[in-house]
């Protein structure tokens, strides 16, 4: 009976003490990584993902829908699918055409040199034209782009030497001064008596040797 007594205190105690020493540093470093991941939010990805939209995305997207997608779609539309619509329409279906009607070699021969002159008036040149005319685009897009991120990288170490090594240390400092000595004072005052106390019932029992 006085072992029965005895018993449940002891494995309250435990219970009392894992709890203490297991729950609760495990509770409060989720809740400051909860807080940290809070003031991350607010205070770093936050403004960094406006910045970045705003100074980089924002932007590199006019700049890629002003000078490279309309120029190309322009070029493609007038000077690409029209004139390939005209020759096919007006020379190439009718001569098509009358050679599947007549078979003469000489004429395929003309054809050919048509539709080589053709693509080299009409695709060659205009790709060239193109080209030529879109490197110094793609120069200050690609200028854009290293000076947006060369910004980006700016503010960002900005933001992790005024917030993150401060907010870090932060939280190393407080957990060295709440966690740490909570865990050892449980450790000391609670786990280690509940554990010789278990040890004495035990072997006041004959549980152990």
């Amino acid at each position: 009976r006085a072992t029965a007594a005895v018993a449940p205190p002891l494995v309250a105690a435990v219970a009392r003490g894992v709890a203490l020493v297991v729950v609760l540093p495990v509770r409060l470093l989720w809740e400051l990584i909860a807080a940290a991941g809070r003031l991350l939010h607010r205070y770093l990805l936050r403004p960094a993902g406006r910045f970045l939209r705003r100074w980089l995305v924002a932007p590199l997207a006019w700049l890629l829908h002003r000078l490279v997608w309309l120029p190309l779609l322009w070029c493609a539309r007038h000077l690409l699918w029209r004139p390939l619509v005209w020759v096919v329409r007006t020379v190439i279906w009718p001569a098509l055409v009358w050679l599947t009607r007549h078979g003469l070699r000489p004429a395929l021969v003309v054809l050919g040199r048509v539709l080589v002159w053709l693509a080299e008036h009409l695709l060659v040149w205009p790709l060239r034209w193109l080209g030529a005319l879109l490197t110094p685009v793609g120069r200050l897009v690609v200028a854009a782009v290293i000076g947006a991120w060369r910004t980006a990288g700016r503010v960002l170490r900005l933001l992790h030497r005024l917030l993150l090594r401060p907010l870090g240390r932060g939280l190393r400092w407080l957990w060295r001064a709440t966690v740490a000595p909570a865990a050892r004072w449980a450790r000391r005052s609670v786990l280690d008596p509940a554990r010789l106390a278990v040890r004495e019932v035990l072997s006041a029992l004959g549980l152990r040797r």
